[in-house]
């Protein structure tokens, strides 16, 4: 694990809040921090799918890789650094970012998982992309990692899937199972599913975020700014850590910023929370 930190793997602290339930009452959102058992398979998994990714490659067959692209905020991220009295280079740099996270840990345990959650939203959502034999692969931002796909878990995703049955082929030098147009297009459909995934997940969780925030409307918190765009500035309160639209009080905030919210209103079916500035 050191070793791929050195390398600029990025040492991030951002836990999901997991659902808490008082019989059949939910009655807390507590984060699913990461225990060293988790960091382990984590490396090991990085690890096999590294070795797969370079592997189909020495056969020269191409490869569905996960890819993380340099982030197009990296200057929000400079700021970021800077309002912390640090400094980052002008262009991407994971092994410069990871430095400065490793500095922050240290320097502020507290507010480190803002920080992390901050950077999380900047550098983006990674994607699948088809990677042809002799061709430069985008690479893994966040892991630091140029040769990456996903393998590991062919039960449960079907990305993992597809490159086990390219690995089989590779094994026995029988034909790809796919043309490679069908890859390609194969590698959109899994970042559009993923996406789509995400959206229920993601309105799981805020659905009993609200239902948990219902009886609260009006009284104040302290958040960070986890979105800013045309559509819409979003916050995460610190405690407990759930997210909502501010729906007043935004101008001039951007992802990374403290800001003091009070609660406006909640709907539990659709999974709306939103915030007011304070």
């Amino acid at each position: 694990m050191e070793r791929r930190h050195r390398h600029g793997a990025l040492s991030l602290e951002t836990a999901e809040p997991k659902a808490v339930f008082d019989g059949d009452s939910l009655s807390d959102l507590d984060p699913d921090r990461k225990n060293r058992a988790m960091q382990l398979i984590e490396d090991f998994m990085i690890a096999a799918n590294g070795v797969t990714a370079t592997y189909l490659e020495s056969k020269g067959l191409p490869s569905l890789r996960r890819v993380l692209r340099s982030p197009e905020r990296w200057d929000r991220i400079v700021q970021l650094a800077f309002g912390a009295g640090d400094r980052l280079p002008d262009e991407p740099d994971a092994v410069a970012l990871e430095a400065f996270l490793t500095r922050r840990r240290k320097a502020d345990p507290e507010g480190f998982p803002d920080l992390s959650l901050a950077v999380v939203k900047l550098i983006g959502r990674g994607e699948y992309a088809l990677d042809l034999p002799g061709s430069e692969p985008p690479g893994h931002f966040g892991l630091a990692v140029k040769d990456y796909t996903h393998s590991t878990a062919p039960n449960r995703r079907f990305p993992d899937l597809l490159t086990q049955r390219l690995l089989k082929a590779a094994m026995s030098g029988a034909p790809l199972p796919y043309t490679l147009p069908e890859l390609a297009a194969l590698a959109t459909h899994c970042t559009e599913r993923e996406d789509d995934a995400t959206k229920v997940e993601r309105l799981v969780r805020k659905s009993a975020a609200a239902l948990l925030l219902s009886g609260r409307i009006g009284e104040s918190f302290d958040a960070i700014v986890t979105g800013a765009s045309s559509k819409g500035t979003w916050v995460r309160l610190s405690q407990p850590p759930i997210e909502g639209r501010l729906e007043r009080g935004f101008q001039g905030l951007d992802v990374g910023d403290h800001v003091h919210v009070k609660l406006a209103r909640t709907d539990v079916e659709r999974g709306f929370i939103d915030f007011v500035r304070d």
